[in-house]
This record gives structure tokens, C-alpha cells and sequence, in this order.
């Protein structure tokens, strides 16, 4: 028998919220943007939360999308470098408790120290991630990887649903 994390009520409530929108999302852009914004609104240990897609011209290079938190220097990152290249790599979610202890860690910011990164895929394929920094140890449990996954489905049916 499985034992699924229970979401908290707030992300129940930004996930309905989330279907709506891509519901009617413009673009894809739109939407992860919605998405950042309402995360960051109701969720106060999310201190960075972005999206990285894949270069359509380069599928070795992620490419910063839509975020809400302080400017990151790192725009564009290699699939081989990083948390977020090693999502990408492994196509699972990465949750680092402390990214001071992981030598994978490329820094942004100094008050930066947990880190999960949930990828993106649309029919197997990894297409992109949603990648959240904290800056508390620890602060992301198997009820945030459930709630991020959920997200990451959202935008996942959203480009199948809208195909290029």
C-alpha cells in the first residue's frame, strides 16, 4: 500500500488555481509565469522559483524561463553541470538538503541552502524543469516534490496540449 504525501491546503488551493489558468493560458510563457507568481505568493520558503527549459536549438543547454526571486548570473546551464543537469540527467526530481554539502551546486546566492528541481516531460522526452531554491536547510519534504510534480504535469499537458 502506498502512502502518498498529503499536500497542505495552500497547495491544493495554488494547484486548482494553476489548472484554471492553463485552461486559457495565452502561451506557454504566460503560464509558467502565472505559475512562479502564485507560488511565491503563497509559498514563503520557495525563495527562488524559476523554470529552465531546453534550447530547441541546443538540447544540451537549459535555458532560463519565467522566474520570481533575485536575478540569477546562471541564464544558460549545460545539461552536464549542476542540480538542474543532473534532473535533467537522471529525469527524476532532485531534493539537496544542503546545497553546501554538494559539490553539484552552481551558486546563485549565498543565502541559498536547499534546492529541488522537478523536471519536464512531454511524452518521455525531458523538455524542461521547475527548479525552487530555499534559504532554509531542509526545506523541501516528499509533500513539496508531490506538489512540484503536480505542477510540472500542469505545464507538461499544457505543451501537449498546445504543440509547437
Amino acid at each position: 500500500m502506498s502512502t502518498a504525501p498529503v499536500l497542505k491546503e495552500e497547495m491544493i488551493a495554488i494547484l486548482a488555481g494553476l489548472r484554471r489558468v492553463a485552461s486559457g493560458a495565452p502561451s506557454l510563457e504566460s503560464l509558467q509565469q502565472s505559475i512562479v507568481t502564485e507560488i511565491a505568493k503563497h509559498l514563503s520558503y520557495y525563495n527562488w522559483t524559476g523554470f529552465y527549459m531546453l534550447d530547441p536549438d541546443d538540447a544540451g543547454m537549459l535555458v532560463l524561463g519565467p522566474f520570481v526571486g533575485d536575478p540569477t548570473p546562471h541564464i544558460r546551464i549545460p545539461v552536464t553541470e549542476g542540480i538542474c543537469g543532473a534532473a535533467v540527467a537522471t529525469g527524476e526530481t532532485v531534493i539537496v538538503d544542503d546545497v553546501n554539502s554538494d559539490p553539484r551546486y552552481l551558486s546563485c546566492s549565498i543565502k541559498t541552502r536547499s534546492e529541488i528541481v522537478v523536471p519536464i516531460s512531454v511524452k518521455g522526452r525531458i523538455v524542461g524543469e521547475i527548479d525552487v531554491d530555499s534559504h532554509d536547510l531542509a526545506a523541501f519534504t516528499g509533500v513539496d516534490r508531490a506538489f512540484l510534480e503536480e505542477v510540472a504535469g500542469i505545464v507538461s499537458s499544457y505543451i501537449e496540449a498546445h504543440p509547437d
